[in-house]
């Protein structure tokens, strides 16, 4: 079921943070913002007709606050937004390992064997249709004990621009394909390239979705060289950060095979020097419902 207005979220740092409340007719907060500025911008020019240079800058300055936070994937700005674990998984020293844009069958299973390898787990954050395409392979995700969460139904570029309906629309097809390959509903919803605009935390709201960032990425879709990647990666690693990998899109390593695949091996093994644990996202968000 849908929360309630005024339930507690994962904040920008995974603590508990009051949820916005739905503005007019399910509004999100920051529009209605938008709303009040150009209101007292018409009021002003109505007022004073000369200052409608100053009224003009104004809404235009508040429309490119919305287009810059819309381009900002941890911002917390546009709705709750999980950016690192819950405290009592950071206490813990686990790390949360997140791989986006599968499944992909040349990648996947040799991911699934180097955390098996490991004891390590994962939340795979998949596309609805790439699901559709590899249902086996999104069930053995689920059954080596990783999560696959939604990743939009066709990871469209054009995604921070969608409408409500474009956004309910494509939550609710990639839960249906997701729900429908590995028989579990996913809990969080990461946006491609994680950019998003206002309407889609209303969307987020009434899938039941909680949306999750990263604390880094390795940006390993476009980056070959698997040293740079893990660098980004660990440079000022903590417990409770959560780690952004790619098996899907993944650039092509100076050898055969993706970045992923030869990164993951000294991650994990990095990890376990430093007492530290690759785990999926807790679901739900410890200390909520």
């Amino acid at each position: 079921m849908p929360r309630e207005s005024g339930t507690l979220e994962p904040g920008a740092h995974g603590a508990a943070t009051q949820a916005p409340r739905r503005g007019l007719a399910g509004v999100p907060p920051i529009l209605l913002g938008v709303g009040g500025v150009h209101a007292a911008a018409l009021a002003g020019v109505l007022a004073a007709p000369a200052a409608w240079p100053w009224a003009l800058g104004a809404a235009l300055g508040s429309h490119a606050l919305v287009t810059a936070l819309s381009l900002t994937p941890r911002t917390g700005l546009l709705g709750p937004n999980l950016t690192r674990l819950p405290p009592p998984c950071a206490a813990r020293g686990e790390i949360g390992l997140t791989i986006d844009d599968g499944p992909e069958p040349r990648v996947t299973p040799a991911v699934l064997d180097l955390l098996d390898a490991h004891g390590a787990k994962a939340s795979f954050f998949c596309i609805g249709e790439r699901v559709a395409r590899h249902p086996e392979l999104a069930r053995e995700i689920v059954r080596r004990g990783h999560r696959v969460e939604n990743h939009s139904a066709r990871h469209r570029h054009d995604f921070a621009l969608l409408g409500p309906r474009g956004y309910r629309a494509e939550l609710a097809a990639g839960q249906a394909l997701i729900q429908a390959a590995t028989g579990v509903a996913p809990s969080y919803f990461r946006a491609p390239a994680g950019f998003r605009n206002p309407w889609c935390w209303p969307a987020l709201r009434d899938a039941d979705l909680r949306l999750a960032s990263w604390t880094r990425r390795g940006f390993d879709t476009r980056e070959r060289d698997p040293a740079r990647v893990l660098g980004r990666l660990t440079r000022g690693l903590a417990a409770g950060d959560i780690l952004l990998l790619h098996d899907g899109h993944g650039a092509a390593g100076s050898h055969d095979g993706a970045v992923l695949l030869r990164v993951l091996p000294d991650l994990l093994g990095l990890l376990r020097e430093r007492s530290l644990r690759a785990v999926a996202l807790p679901v739900p968000p410890e200390g909520h419902a």
